[in-house]
């Protein structure tokens, strides 16, 4: 399947809002196929390509699950590349369900971006950041050292949440990770 394959700029019906997604829902990465079938029901339509207007910590947490931290302008940090999606009030439930919005894992903010092209984008746009309670932690065991662009290295890997530990909830994975002390197989930047 082709990178732009099925990216068509129809607006969904009753849309709720612009998300920025930096992450796994991105094109080509492993939770993409959520934003593929929201497509085909008419609750997600590709708007464009874009960057923070802002540099944001993003950092790889456990399992190499990618995480955009809410601490605008933090040293180290740069303008995060991702894609923007125009987004039904259902669609979005499904995403806040995919990313633990209810139960902790992360909260969806405002967030400003800009087109990298020439092809739209605009105001009124959201993104899924870590959650508060563990973002600062989260920045320092990466070593306040992000990515500006989660990619094939970065995501190298990931594994997904069907093939992680099911004896530990994902805040307690988190917590974990947190507390251990960074090695190289979490920090390759």
């Amino acid at each position: 399947m082709g990178v732009d394959e099925g990216r068509e700029n129809h607006r969904p019906a009753a849309v709720a809002t612009h998300i920025f997604t930096y992450g796994t829902l991105k094109t080509g990465f492993s939770n993409h196929g959520l934003i593929q079938d929201l497509m085909r029901s008419g609750d997600v339509a590709f708007r464009c390509n874009c960057r923070t207007v802002e540099p944001h910590p993003l950092v790889c947490g456990p399992y190499r699950v990618p995480f955009l931290l809410n601490l605008p302008g933090a040293a180290g940090a740069d303008r995060v590349s991702g894609e923007l999606y125009a987004v039904s009030a259902r669609g979005l439930a499904r995403l806040d369900e995919l990313e633990g919005t209810e139960r902790g894992h992360y909260e969806r903010l405002p967030i400003r971006v800009e087109p990298t092209a020439e092809d739209g984008g605009g105001g009124g746009v959201e993104a899924y950041f870590a959650e508060k309670s563990y973002a600062i932690e989260m920045w320092e065991r990466c070593g306040k050292r992000g990515y500006w662009v989660y990619g094939e290295k970065e995501a190298r890997g990931y594994v997904k949440r069907k093939d992680r530990p099911q004896d530990l909830s994902f805040l307690e994975q988190i917590e974990q990770f947190v507390s251990s002390s960074s090695s190289s197989d979490d920090d390759e930047f």
